[in-house]
């Protein structure tokens, strides 16, 4: 509750600091436009070699902060007066909740993890660099060891980016660039291969396969929980998004939701929850893949989550090192395969304001470094479990191998970031603004609410959904003011 609290209360005098902001600060401001203009402009000479120093607030374990130092060198061979300094400030919730805290003193870091909506919270005091003039400024630098480079991006080095990866960065209703991507991950379906081969299982490949397939490893082991979904949220985004029903706009009418279309698939999933073919994280009361590598008990035979979470979804050895079944992964199914959607989840990275504009462009030679380099792209996927956000990390030979080695066991992550870049085309985000994040936790607890809840006194199914998505956006509405 204290964390809570103190979150509220650095969100309102983000508020109050957005006023006084506003009035000295270039930029689009909180809520901008269709019209608004890039908030930072490129100094002429690019970077001037001045002695620098650039903070850099993260989640990364031990086990990435090595690659990450590995690589820090690198980069100031290229240039010496560049000092980075970074740090691990807890969870992605304690990254957002110190900064939105240091935003109203004045000592944000220079570059931080971000998700869209934590962008969306900062832009409320206008605090958050849009990288559109970065990325194309043609200027070029002198380095260290008496190369060049071009201050912006390439074409080559755009079109590199995992599409759905770099365009989430542009999600934030005026078309300016906030973000950069740095890793990421997806929903993937994780399947029993060693049952679905013994029964002559097929894996399904779109929603309509599902019902029926539940049904019949319900046949095969009554006890059982066919599929667990990890996210209530994810999941009722992903249909909004393979229907083109509506979920959320950045711009006009931010809560668009409630309509016939998610109603009718709120129904059917219900009928699902009903007829015992699925739990969820919320309803089950702990990740769903719990219930999928179990060998004992209650089991689930599919099992929808993160594919960065790959090694929780692969059971525990055997004395002899075996391990009890193998772990067979998937694209999740689609309404239609012809036109997939996937959400595309994992941190991207922003760049703050500063008074020195050298520490802008310092901040973004430094985000350019890791984000365009193969090499890097490549050690932090394979230490980490996220996806590459370069299209050519596939061609790698020391990634290519990972890949290669992938199986449903000991190189689980590797059949896991390959299935992920074999659906690359797929990735997709919502709108960010201020109340996108309210917006998905009122959607996942509408479809807890409507899978769980006893039917009483005359109310129809139709009645409790009705409800229970008025009452959402009612909440939705509020929160937003």
């Amino acid at each position: 509750m204290k964390k809570f609290l103190s979150t509220i209360l650095a969100v309102l005098m983000l508020l109050t600091t957005a006023i006084g902001f506003a009035a000295c600060t270039p930029g689009p401001g909180p809520n901008p436009g269709p019209s608004a203009e890039p908030n930072f402009d490129v100094p002429a000479e690019g970077y001037d070699g001045s002695e620098v120093t650039i903070k850099f607030y993260h989640t990364m374990g031990s086990n990435l902060t090595d690659v990450l130092n590995r690589y820090i060198p690198l980069f100031n061979e290229l240039y010496p007066n560049i000092t980075i300094v970074h740090e691990q400030v807890g969870g992605y919730d304690d990254v957002r909740d110190q900064i939105s805290t240091e935003i109203t003193e004045g000592t944000q870091p220079n570059i931080a993890y971000c998700y869209p909506d934590h962008v969306a919270m900062y832009n409320l005091a206008g605090v958050v660099t849009t990288l559109d003039n970065l990325i194309d400024s043609e200027i070029v630098v002198t380095r260290a060891d008496d190369t060049t480079e071009v201050l912006g991006l390439t074409a080559a080095q755009k079109a590199d980016f995992i599409e759905g990866y770099y365009n989430e960065g542009k999600q934030f209703g005026d078309n300016l660039m906030y973000t950069m991507p740095f890793s990421k991950s997806t929903e993937v379906l994780y399947y029993n291969k060693t049952f679905f081969d013994a029964n002559g299982l097929t894996v399904p490949t779109t929603w309509d396969e599902m019902e029926a397939l539940c049904a019949a490893i319900k046949l095969l082991d009554p006890t059982s929980i066919p599929l667990g979904y990890d996210s209530e949220a994810n999941w009722f985004i992903t249909m909004c998004e393979q229907y083109g029903s509506g979920y959320t706009s950045a711009t006009g009418d931010h809560f668009i939701f409630d309509n016939d279309t998610n109603k009718a698939f709120v129904k059917e999933i219900r009928e699902w929850y009903q007829a015992g073919y699925l739990t969820t994280q919320e309803i089950y009361g702990a990740y769903t893949s719990t219930l999928f590598v179990s060998t004992e008990g209650t089991k689930s035979y599919m099992s929808i989550g993160s594919s960065a979470g790959a090694t929780h979804q692969r059971p525990a050895q055997d004395t002899n090192g075996n391990y009890p079944f193998e772990v067979g992964i998937a694209p999740i199914p689609q309404l239609n395969p012809d036109d997939p959607k996937a959400i595309s989840q994992g941190p991207s990275v922003c760049i703050f304001q500063k008074e020195n504009p050298q520490e802008v462009v310092a901040s973004w030679l430094f985000v350019k470094f890791l984000t365009t380099s193969v090499e890097f792209q490549a050690e932090f996927s394979m230490a980490s479990g996220y996806v590459p956000v370069l299209k050519s990390v596939a061609d790698n030979a020391i990634y290519k191998a990972f890949v290669d080695a992938a199986n449903g066991g000991s190189h689980i992550s590797a059949l896991s970031a390959k299935v992920c870049l074999e659906q690359q085309e797929s990735y997709y985000v919502s709108p960010a603004f201020n109340g996108s994040s309210t917006a998905r936790d009122q959607v996942g607890l509408l479809l807890q609410t409507c899978l769980t809840t006893v039917l009483s006194g005359g109310q129809t199914v139709d009645d409790l959904i009705d409800s229970a998505f008025q009452d959402a956006v009612d909440e939705c509405e509020y929160s937003a003011g």
